[in-house]
């Protein structure tokens, strides 16, 4: 099993009946032997945005657990009646305050979000079109840090891959415009 027990079914949400461990798609999971229900276990999705000013990116400090305190690019779960570019318009002002527009895709990672939901997280690249920096809904601080100089551990590794990248993408952008 990808995920921890406490996420398995033992009764079909659909007749009751106590599901059963059978092989489907080539993984044993979760089947009614009464209406064929299958349980698969996907992760949740994400969106995250990376919003940069004068080369320093804006990060938000956690309010909640999971890793409340630490910091983390502005980022939440999709709601189901939204595509993905939406949620990462809609954490951004949520979280930050800030209204962007989505200038591109940069990257897609996948993670575990404490203590074992699987996620894949959608990073996409922003510019700030209005609103007032400030911290909102599930952050308690939001601010611009520059990539050399981030204001303390960054909550998920998924975000600290992408961090890591496009520091090193700046700084490799600097060294070929030369400033």
């Amino acid at each position: 099993m990808i995920a921890a027990n406490r996420h398995v079914f033992t009764h079909c949400p659909h007749c009751r009946e106590t599901l059963v461990q059978q092989l489907e798609g080539g993984i044993q999971r979760p089947v009614c032997p009464e209406c064929g229900y299958v349980q698969y276990l996907n992760p949740a999705p994400g969106a995250a945005v990376i919003v940069l000013r004068d080369r320093r990116v804006c990060l938000v400090r956690r309010r909640y657990e999971p890793r409340r305190g630490l910091w983390t690019l502005p980022t939440g779960f999709m709601e189901w009646d939204e595509d993905i570019a939406t949620t990462a318009r809609r954490e951004a002002l949520e979280e930050t305050g800030l209204e962007v527009r989505i200038t591109g895709l940069y990257a897609v990672e996948t993670g575990i979000l404490p203590p074992d939901q699987p996620v894949v997280v959608v990073f996409y690249r922003a510019v700030e079109t209005g609103g007032r920096l400030e911290a909102g809904d599930d952050a308690q601080e939001v601010g611009f840090f520059a990539l050399d100089a981030l204001p303390g551990r960054i909550a998920f590794a998924a975000h600290r891959r992408v961090l890591a990248r496009l520091k090193q993408e700046l700084e490799t952008d600097q060294e070929a415009t030369g400033t």
